[in-house]
């Protein structure tokens, strides 16, 4: 187990880009957590509501939701990544 407060623990973190420092933020966050199994679970989303989910959550993805971006649509389950 590494010392939290030892600065040697963090140095992997200077290599993280924003973005991934932010992701592992959020993905802890238990509100997000609990919003983003309630979004998950949904049979048929609401007009608008993932344009909702992530302004809410200050998301934003690479390409349009379409055949070629779903396999990506798991990299928001909070249990996928490690």
């Amino acid at each position: 187990m590494s010392d939290w407060q030892s600065p040697a623990a963090y140095e992997h973190a200077q290599d993280i880009a924003a973005a991934g420092i932010a992701w592992e933020y959020l993905r802890r966050d238990d509100e997000y957590r609990r919003a983003f199994q309630r979004t998950k679970t949904l049979v048929a989303p609401k007009p608008g509501g993932n344009k909702a989910f992530s302004k809410r959550w200050g998301l934003r993805f690479p390409c349009r939701p379409d055949a070629a971006c779903r396999p990506y649509a798991c990299l928001l389950d909070t249990g996928t990544l490690a």
